[in-house]
């Protein structure tokens, strides 16, 4: 069921393939990667729609209903401090957050279960890293 979840769930996450005149975003099946690399994580699940550099500005956002974020200003939109509870729970889809979820943004909690036979701790492991990556991702 997991696989079937992040292969349905995927629109955004390898859309890099996407025509540069297109608005749809192909679906394609999930690519594992290192849990202990938060930048590979970045580039294979989330720069297709937030970009390589993380502006919001990945190939697939112009096909998305809403924006994808500029995810290098979380600290300065929390003055200064990065919210990795905030974070995590809105990677993970613990958190209500309109695009999360919908056919634009995949609820990447369940995605990454997927990866590593639903282990807790690799879950885990992965969102760390992540989040760690996206702290090195900030604008002062």
């Amino acid at each position: 069921m997991h696989i079937r979840v992040a292969m349905l769930s995927l629109t955004c996450a390898l859309a890099g393939i996407l025509a540069a005149q297109s608005t749809a975003v192909k679906m394609v099946p999930v690519t594992a990667t290192s849990p202990s690399s938060g930048s590979e994580m970045f580039q294979k699940y989330c720069a297709a729609c937030h970009g390589k550099d993380g502006r919001g500005n990945g190939p697939a956002a112009a096909a998305l209903k809403t924006a994808p974020p500029d995810l290098t200003l979380i600290s300065s939109h929390n003055n200064g401090k990065f919210p990795d509870l905030v974070i995590y729970q809105s990677i993970a889809g613990d958190r209500n957050i309109s695009a999360h979820g919908s056919a634009d943004m995949p609820v990447w909690g369940e995605v990454l279960k997927s990866l590593d036979g639903g282990s807790a701790r690799m879950v885990n492991l992965r969102m760390s890293n992540l989040i760690d990556y996206l702290k090195t991702l900030q604008r002062r």
